[in-house]
């Protein structure tokens, strides 16, 4: 599942990595009203490629948005978040699955924290700021995870498609996390490689998707969970 906004620069890359990854699967990209040309090359690359799939918004409805667009649309056992924007490396794919396919998880998050895997060093606000919302979503949850804001999580699609989503933007990572702790889920946590960019470089998560994160913690520790 790969949201898309302006990044036509990695894309195709990203795509390459995750063709090359040794599990079948389908490839759905969600070009949420790129201006950049990215629409039209997630287009071009699925002519070439009998498994990716392309849904394309008129209008910029934000990272969570594109994915319930991706989620409807998801056949598979599992489904995998993916960002285009080559921070996460899909060469972490088949220790993400192990748990899930040893049928010990519903959910698998990948950690950039409980990792030996090399990392970029970058952003010490961005670090607190993280730990301090995991903290927080932790204490709502009574989850232990590590690293609530990872890019990679891996659910089985069954349990996915079960749960109402609401979140447009940065919202789905606490929102998703609120939800499947009071679904009961099995979650696990594998350590992943990172590959951090700067705002040069294009990353796009600011203080305000921070704030919004923390009122989206508060906001679904208290909302009753609606199933479909």
């Amino acid at each position: 599942m790969i949201p898309v906004y302006n990044e036509a620069s990695t894309l195709r890359e990203i795509v390459e990595r995750v063709q090359r990854v040794a599990v079948d699967k389908e490839i759905l990209i969600i070009d949420d009203a790129s201006t950049d040309g990215s629409g039209e090359l997630a287009v071009e690359i699925a002519a070439g490629a009998d498994n990716v799939t392309v849904f394309r918004h008129q209008r910029n409805r934000g990272k969570g948005h594109a994915l319930r667009t991706g989620f409807a649309h998801a056949r598979g056992d599992y489904v995998i978040v993916q960002d285009a924007d080559l921070e996460y490396d899909p060469a972490d794919y088949p220790r993400l699955l192990n748990p899930l396919r040893q049928g010990n998880a519903d959910v698998v998050y990948g950690s950039r924290f409980l990792t030996t895997s090399e990392h970029r060093v970058l952003y010490f606000r961005h670090y607190l700021g993280n730990k301090l919302l995991t903290l927080l979503s932790n204490l709502t949850t009574d989850l232990n995870l590590s690293d609530m804001e990872s890019c990679y999580k891996v659910f089985r699609r069954d349990l996915l498609q079960s749960l109402v989503l609401e979140e447009d933007r940065f919202g789905f990572e606490p929102e998703i996390t609120s939800k499947i702790a009071k679904a009961g889920a099995r979650v696990y946590e594998v350590g992943i490689a990172y590959h951090g960019r700067t705002y040069e470089q294009g990353k796009k998560v600011g203080a305000r998707d921070g704030l919004w994160a923390l009122w989206c913690i508060v906001k679904y520790a208290i909302k009753p969970l609606r199933r479909q």
